[in-house]
């Protein structure tokens, strides 16, 4: 006796979903009062830059004092910045400068990586008053300690040279506690794997750790080049020879001998900004990514 088919099990009832509320657009006048605000900004920001390059690139027949000021020049020339090298050896203080910057870049990128995985991986006696001193150290402005590391640089002999330039900020604290939180992202259970594999902690740190914060690496080194490049202070203070200046102390010569051509000095300016200006552009990509990779957690 042939059986009857099995019939088709009655398809369930979809489960309700709560609808979605649909998003609103912001008023138009928000909207624009939000883009206004950015370009009021973005004027602040980028302003003052513009308006030295317009003026190191007028000429000595046209004012620079119009009014209302005149932002393109008439007749665009290069003579000023053509003038800044016959006034100083500029060539020598850029030298000067990115023997430093160099050097501070260096010193951060490999000191604070290190010291920030020890932080952040390693377990030893004392880590925690170890972070706490790197934390305490931010509060301390650099002025208070100025005193204190000249007469370690004149004990040690370094004074009058680009080595006690450097120094001071070989290891900055912030560098230190950006890589540190960099670490802390990165998931244990990897490196638990590679000691499971027999790896060491130096294996560990060269393959697994730094790779994953190439980002924190960046910005790290976007720092520690911009506050070397544009550091003023300490550099005039340890420095006495002409021939150590770098660009920021050299500069002050335009200021002095020539004090109203301003076309050479906003020249000066823009030869002193413009490496920064490279440097952002080409690490602009790894900066981005690694601003989330060292945040400081709160």
């Amino acid at each position: 006796m042939a059986t009857a088919a099995p019939r088709p099990a009655a398809p369930r009832p979809l489960a309700h979903r709560p609808a979605t509320p649909r998003r609103t657009r912001a008023p138009r006048w928000r909207t624009a009062l939000r883009y206004a605000a950015l370009v009021a900004v973005l004027l602040v920001m980028i302003g003052p830059f513009l308006w030295q390059l317009s003026t190191s690139l007028k000429g000595t027949t046209e004012d620079i004092y119009t009014s209302p000021p005149r932002l393109l020049p008439e007749h665009p020339t290069v003579a000023n910045y053509r003038d800044v090298a016959d006034i100083i050896p500029v060539w020598d203080f850029i030298l000067n400068s990115l023997k430093v910057a160099v050097s501070n870049v260096l010193t951060n990128v490999i000191g604070a990586a290190m010291a920030g995985y020890a932080l952040s991986r390693l377990r030893f006696k004392g880590r925690g008053a170890a972070g706490l001193v790197f934390v305490l150290a931010l509060l301390v402005p650099m002025e208070a300690t100025m005193l204190a590391q000249f007469a370690t640089m004149r004990s040690l002999e370094l004074n009058n040279t680009l080595v006690a330039v450097v120094l001071p900020g070989c290891i900055g604290a912030m560098n230190v506690l950006l890589m540190r939180n960099a670490f802390d992202n990165i998931p244990y259970e990897i490196e638990e794997a590679a000691i499971v594999d027999g790896a060491n902690v130096w294996q560990r740190f060269t393959r697994i750790a730094l790779p994953a914060v190439k980002g924190t690496l960046a910005v790290v080194a976007i720092f520690s080049f911009m506050g070397a490049w544009d550091d003023f202070l300490w550099p005039l203070i340890v420095l006495s020879d002409s021939d150590h200046f770098t660009l920021t102390v050299g500069l002050n010569f335009l200021h002095g001998t020539f004090s109203n051509n301003q076309r050479v000095v906003a020249a000066g300016t823009i030869i002193a900004v413009a490496p920064l200006i490279v440097m952002f552009a080409c690490l602009q990509r790894f900066f981005f990514r690694g601003v989330g990779e060292g945040a400081v957690k709160g």
